[in-house]
């Protein structure tokens, strides 16, 4: 169950860019589970990657085309199918799906992307896929996104997708994004694949720092199960239909844009843990007073991994024995536990590394049982920070995993 989510109620087109969706049975039959997107000549694409060593075969083919440079003019994706670990037979799969959609749009093959999410180890349906590609291409619109995050959901519950418009001396400029996952989300991306789309005129070197910048902030500060995917893929296309000239790092328009794509990506990191599977609780760590930003995102992500926090979170359980161990697990070097502090939003659990004086197990309870709060620890030690965001361990986390596959 999804908390506090609910599906995007508005998407805006952004210019340059058309979506079409269509049923190739990958998963099961009667959904939707290949998508099209269609991107204007001269858009620029960045993209970033899941660090599994498994890599998908989408992924490996995604990293050399954009290491080569070179246009992009088209993305396909699918759901149900991850094509991980399935060898050279899993590129030659994607690169006929590729030359599928390249017939259709007209453009070279290594000018498609190929994306894909689902069973790792299985090969892909390419029959049904190539004969999907062409109605998904006859339902290329503008105002497709809705039905583009519906077509990229695997175990989710809730589409995912956000969209802003900010005001730029170039114009006005449109941020749209979707993503989908709800399980195997850790750091350095995990089973996530997002998609955004700008039309503001980036450089390609603006492109991908954008990007980088915005992921830091937003996927790569979340967590669900601490596994991180095979096929985790963040793509950026600015189309560039608006303004005359590019934008580049430190142009003022630049920093506008940015902050509007970071905004999206926030928005849609913070929907992928909220329909975590099977959770109940939405939980913001932060750290303060770590001597690097590095240590403090040991120690949070120490906390957000730990399965005995996770669980006493879901049990309305403020045991703060639990938190204290993951912290004191975590390896920050030289750690003093009498520097250390732990609150739950406002009330304070832990103070110099020991119970404080007014604090009272019914009030740990009562934050542990809203389905939102924040797990403040100090380390009393740095100027550096962070901010992360996971969720609780139900039942149902391990209902949803057990059955996957049936």
């Amino acid at each position: 169950m999804a908390v506090n989510l609910s599906a995007p109620e508005i998407l805006h087109p952004v210019r340059g860019v058309r979506l079409g969706t269509a049923e190739a049975a990958i998963k099961r039959p009667g959904r939707k589970d290949l998508l099209i997107i269609e991107l204007a000549p001269g858009t620029r694409v960045a993209g970033v990657f899941t660090r599994n060593a498994f890599c998908a075969a989408p992924v490996q083919i995604c990293r050399e085309r954009l290491g080569q440079g070179g246009e992009v003019r088209a993305l396909l994706v699918n759901a149900g199918n991850a094509n991980a670990a399935t060898g050279r037979a899993g590129i030659e799969d994607a690169r006929a799906t590729m030359a599928a959609v390249a017939r259709l749009l007209g453009c070279a093959p290594e000018q498609v992307l190929p994306f894909s999410t689902g069973v790792i180890g299985q090969r892909l349906p390419v029959h049904r896929m190539i004969d999907a590609v062409p109605v998904a291409g006859a339902s290329l619109v503008a105002d497709g996104w809705q039905d583009a995050a519906r077509a990229i959901m695997t175990t989710d519950t809730v589409p995912k997708g956000a969209s802003r418009r900010v005001q730029t001396t170039q114009g006005l400029v449109t941020v749209t994004g979707i993503a989908k996952g709800v399980g195997m989300i850790c750091p350095d991306m995990a089973t996530l694949l997002a998609f955004i789309a700008t039309d503001a005129r980036l450089t390609q070197a603006a492109t991908q720092a954008l990007l980088r910048q915005a992921v830091d902030r937003s996927f790569n500060c979340v967590t669900v199960d601490g596994d991180t995917s095979t096929n985790d893929s963040c793509v950026l296309m600015a189309t560039g239909q608006v303004g005359t000239r590019d934008l580049d790092v430190g142009d003022p328009d630049y920093a506008t844009v940015a902050a509007a794509v970071t905004e999206v990506c926030e928005t849609l990191a913070q929907a992928v843990v909220r329909d975590g599977e099977g959770a109940t609780k939405f939980i913001t760590i932060e750290v303060k007073g770590a001597r690097s930003e590095g240590e403090a995102r040991q120690v949070a992500y120490s906390v957000a991994h730990s399965p005995l926090v996770k669980t006493a979170m879901f049990a309305s359980d403020a045991n703060w024995g639990r938190i204290i161990m993951a912290i004191g697990k975590a390896g920050a070097e030289g750690l003093d536990p009498h520097s250390v502090s732990v609150a739950l939003d406002d009330v304070t659990l832990i103070e110099r590394g020991e119970p404080h004086p007014d604090y009272r197990e019914e009030l740990g309870a009562a934050v542990v049982a809203r389905p939102e709060f924040t797990i403040r620890i100090g380390l009393g030690r740095g100027p550096a920070s962070v901010r992360i965001w996971t969720c609780d361990f139900s039942y149902d986390y391990v209902r949803i995993n057990a059955e996957y596959r049936t």
